[in-house]
């Protein structure tokens, strides 16, 4: 994933760097490629930066969750905005006045930041579309990779290995305590499995497929191919699209329920018309 990012914010400052330049010529300055790359690329650095702070917006507020966690990205907008632009304008000054001996001025004016947060507008969607699509190949992946979607999955573990009641997620250096019957849905994350509980997200390194086969199956069904749901947690199931369906928990988020797992939710649930 890194190595994809870095290509993407590569190939983002080749493109930016001649639109720099022409920007500059059309206000009668003479800007040389070196000085343009080092302009770009104080830009590029500090969005790098930003992404992991963008993921963990997506994490916390799923777009597909609630239609009203589009409100907060928007509002997130303006904080990127404005980190963006004055750590871009840090490193700017540090490299053409403190180490070159050159002039650069940022006048950090409304003017200024107004035009910088049109730019950055354009800039959270298009990263905010990266961190979905790679998010989803990611999942698809691993769900590939892992079982075949049609096999379904083992009905009880192993005689004798007690199912686990609660798990230990470390959380700012400290190992948090989470009970499982407390556990609302689990989400793949690429290498890692996304606890929802209530308001709260829990970060776990493991596959989707092998914390299904540590959970009671009495309890937990896989309902697509990146989301198990606690049965217990259910309240609604509507017709969607596609022959799919879309699930709705005591918390209040909305999760599919994919045809080719329907058998599995109705072993568990069965709906009636």
């Amino acid at each position: 994933m890194p190595a994809i990012w870095a290509a993407a914010l590569a190939i983002s400052m080749a493109a930016r760097v001649p639109v720099e330049i022409a920007d500059a010529a059309r206000h009668g300055i003479d800007m040389g490629l070196g000085r343009a790359v080092a302009m770009e690329g104080a830009s590029h650095l500090v969005v790098a930066v930003l992404l992991p702070g963008i993921y963990w917006l997506h994490r916390r507020w799923p777009l597909a969750d609630r239609p009203g966690n589009m409100a907060i990205h928007i509002a997130a907008v303006v904080p990127y905005s404005i980190l963006h632009s004055l750590g871009m304008a840090a490193l700017r000054l540090l490299w053409f006045n403190a180490l070159l001996g050159e002039s650069y001025r940022f006048p950090v004016t409304l003017d200024r930041l107004g035009y910088e947060f049109a730019k950055d507008v354009i800039s959270y969607a298009m990263l905010s579309g990266g961190v979905l699509v790679l998010s989803h190949l990611l999942a698809r992946k691993q769900a590939t990779a892992a079982v075949s979607v049609d096999v379904p999955a083992a009905d009880s573990p192993p005689t004798g290995v007690p199912l686990p009641e609660r798990f230990a997620v470390r959380r700012k250096g400290r190992e948090v305590m989470v009970e499982v019957a407390d556990i609302d849905w689990i989400e793949a994350s690429g290498n890692y499995a996304v606890l929802h509980v209530g308001d709260e997200t829990f970060e776990i390194r493991s596959s989707l497929t092998k914390l299904e086969g540590e959970l009671d199956p009495k309890r937990f069904v896989r309902v697509h191919k990146s989301h198990v749901v606690n049965i217990a947690r259910v309240v609604e199931v509507t017709p969607w699209v596609s022959g799919d369906w879309r699930i709705r928990l005591q918390s209040g988020a909305e999760v599919n329920l994919s045809r080719r797992y329907r058998q599995r939710f109705e072993a568990l649930a069965p709906v009636r018309a």
